[in-house]
């Protein structure tokens, strides 16, 4: 019986030994991210106007939603720029 229970404990600490060491390396990612932005954005400090390069290094990708018109009749257009190594910044 306390053989049993032992060998219980002992999987449910595996179990969070994995859970944690799963959620220490995606914050170690989005750390690394983040110090990446930061380098891109120092070497982009202060720009004078907007270059394909400039779009190049910081942004991955923007989603351009269909167009719908509001209730007044103007017309909505939802855009989503997600910038590298640190996604979506609402």
């Amino acid at each position: 019986m306390l053989s049993q229970k032992y060998q219980q404990e002992q999987d449910e600490q595996e179990t969070k030994i994995q859970t944690l060491t799963a959620r220490l390396d995606e914050s170690r990612q989005q750390t690394e991210g983040v110090e990446k932005w930061i380098d891109l954005l120092r070497q982009f400090s202060s720009p004078t106007e907007l270059t394909a390069e400039l779009l190049n290094a910081l942004v991955e990708k923007i989603l351009v939603h269909e167009a719908t018109k509001d209730e007044d009749g103007s017309r909505v257009q939802e855009v989503e720029i997600f910038y590298r190594f640190v996604g979506k910044i609402d």
